[in-house]
């Protein structure tokens, strides 16, 4: 299962993965007071810095900033669990279709269980 972190909790394992602030700090092209006032007022890293801490120290965007990249949702591909692909299970296919309602385009989640076939 995968621990989701805060993020705060997420800042500060990007400060302990790069060693300190300081180092934090030149990584990220900033000086070390942003740093301080980030871990210690903000609390979390302010978005055009997101991409960046995700390439380099291993944190993923979703737990840094949830509210511009927010965890999605789907099912995941039989493969990945090692589910023998020609006798697997059930599976749902999750696709977004774009419908018309009152001449308003609205895109809607189309969710059709299907059985694989041997």
């Amino acid at each position: 299962m995968i621990e989701e972190l805060t993020r705060y909790e997420a800042l500060k394992l990007c400060e302990e993965r790069a060693g300190s602030a300081s180092q934090m700090a030149r990584d990220l092209g900033v000086t070390q007071p942003r740093v301080w006032r980030w871990l210690n007022q903000s609390k979390q890293l302010p978005a055009e810095y997101v991409l960046r801490a995700e390439e380099l120290y291993e944190v993923s965007r979703h737990c840094l900033r949830p509210d511009i990249y927010p965890m999605e949702v789907l099912p995941a591909h039989p493969r990945w669990y090692g589910v023998d692909m020609a006798t697997g299970p059930d599976i749902t296919v999750v696709s977004t279709v774009s419908r018309k309602r009152n001449g308003n385009r609205i895109n809607a989640l189309d969710t059709t269980a299907q059985r694989r076939t041997a």
